[in-house]
């Protein structure tokens, strides 16, 4: 298929939702689009205007600093060892790497792509670019013979459904047997709230108890647009098997799919600064605490969301039903529609706005319970 037949974006069908929750009295909180409103760090912003001499191309395996603080966050901050500077690459923010990955793959028609049931629709738009057909699937049991990349999704967009070590090891141990990828997308890893993973860290498919120390036909996604506020940096990476990171850092080179310099040297100031990162959990924490108990309030039950930036929950009838009551109460949330066809009463509220809309939001939510 060609770009001419994609469809249209979806949150183009939000827009008359928005217009009606502008018109509350005191304002629209838009709970809608995962998109950081807090300010970037200022250590990362420091080191990203003493990098504004980029006179000469970057490079498009990375700097060897920015490799190497890849590498070192894997080890103290995911549980994952022994990666070296050929083990990562830094990709232009993560989205352009899920869209393109079955393409710089080589993957086409009779391929199969396996992505979450519940799934940001850059997974299914990459495979649809190359012909390969996209399949919603939970359960390794389910992925068939023709399955040559599997992403999985933890925490999940917009589930914010954390897979543990052993579901971890099952799709591994599924996907080698057909001979597949398995790519996992893990940039809300930082952010894991309930159960478990309210006092650990979120496992990475690449944790040695998920390996064994074997790394073949595995890769992580990172993107620093969630811990670190770099949404507008487009600031990611990847990292996993060495012989694949090779490939792909081929086809990247004739693509000119470079991280621009000054981009890549604030990439290590983020990596190696910490108490950043625990200052922005801890806002997402006390926004999710205010949040949770008033989406309860006004009838929603809600799944999953144990880790990530959202709460994904549902009234039990139609998702654009609750939009329309939501607008009422001037808030806009994202619609299950948008993220496949399995969650059709499923609406999925961020927490990425300020505390004080946040707060507004859960007023108008707890009110409307008793009206």
């Amino acid at each position: 298929m060609s770009v001419r037949d994609l469809a249209d974006y979806p949150w183009d069908a939000v827009a008359p939702y928005a217009a009606r929750a502008r018109q509350h009295p005191d304002g629209i909180v838009d709970l809608s689009i995962g998109s950081p409103v807090d300010p970037t760090p200022g250590v990362v912003a420091d080191a990203l205007r003493r990098s504004t001499d980029a006179h000469a191309y970057p490079q498009t395996v990375g700097t060897p600093a920015l490799r190497e603080a890849i590498a070192a966050w894997y080890a103290r901050r995911r549980g994952v060892p022994g990666l070296t500077p050929a083990h990562v690459i830094p990709t232009v923010g993560s989205k352009e790497l899920v869209a393109l990955l079955p393409l710089l793959l080589g993957l086409g028609p009779g391929d199969t792509v396996v992505h979450p049931r519940a799934a940001y629709p850059s997974y299914e738009v990459g495979a649809r670019l190359v012909g390969a057909t996209a399949l919603a699937s939970d359960d390794p049991g389910e992925w068939p013979e023709t399955t040559r990349l599997v992403w999985l999704n933890s925490p999940g967009n917009p589930d914010g459904r954390v897979l543990g070590v052993d579901e971890l090891r099952r799709a591994v141990r599924r996907a080698r047997e057909l001979g597949a990828v398995l790519a996992s997308d893990e940039c809300y890893a930082e952010l894991g709230w309930d159960g478990p993973w309210a006092d650990a860290a979120v496992p990475s498919v690449l944790d040695p108890r998920v390996t064994e120390g074997d790394l073949t036909a595995l890769l992580s996604v990172y993107s620093l647009s969630k811990q670190s506020n770099l949404a507008g940096y487009r600031a990611a990476f990847l990292a996993g098997d060495t012989d694949l990171v090779a490939g792909l850092v081929t086809a990247r080179k004739h693509l000119g799919l470079m991280v621009p310099g000054p981009v890549q040297d604030a990439m290590v100031a983020a990596l190696e600064d910490d108490p950043h990162v625990e200052h922005q959990r801890a806002l997402y924490r006390a926004r999710r605490d205010v949040l949770k108990p008033a989406v309860e309030a006004a009838g929603f039950r809600i799944d999953h969301s144990e880790g990530g930036l959202y709460l994904w929950a549902t009234a039990g009838e139609d998702a654009w039903t609750s939009l329309g009551r939501l607008a009422e109460l001037g808030i806009l949330a994202g619609p299950g529609h948008f993220y496949g066809a399995h969650h059709p009463q499923h609406v999925r509220f961020s927490l990425t706005a300020t505390d004080e809309r946040i707060a507004a939001a859960a007023r108008r939510l707890t009110a409307s319970a008793g009206s």
